[in-house]
């Protein structure tokens, strides 16, 4: 699953500059995470890193973007390879 930014959001930029895979962007009213290139910190951290950071607690899993772990590690494995390439 990937995560995503509720609106709950308070736009305090923590996030952001936590996140490995450069996933989480500002949206038109609040944070948002891209799920092609959020991998919850699969392959970097045994947890996702904005959650951790996250004071409003806003950052749930996607019931919409179901992956497993593996699928998870595959889209890292892609992900450094593409930033190597």
């Amino acid at each position: 699953m990937a995560l995503l930014i509720t609106d709950d959001c308070i736009n305090c930029d923590v996030c952001e500059p936590e996140c490995p895979n450069e996933a989480i962007s500002m949206g038109a009213e609040y944070y948002v995470i891209d799920p092609n290139k959020c991998t919850e910190c699969v392959g970097h951290f045994d947890e996702p890193q904005c959650q951790q950071v996250c004071p409003v607690a806003c950052i749930p899993f996607n019931p919409e973007w179901r992956e497993s772990r593996d699928e998870l590690l595959a889209k890292y494995e892609r992900l450094t390879a593409d930033k190597t390439a």
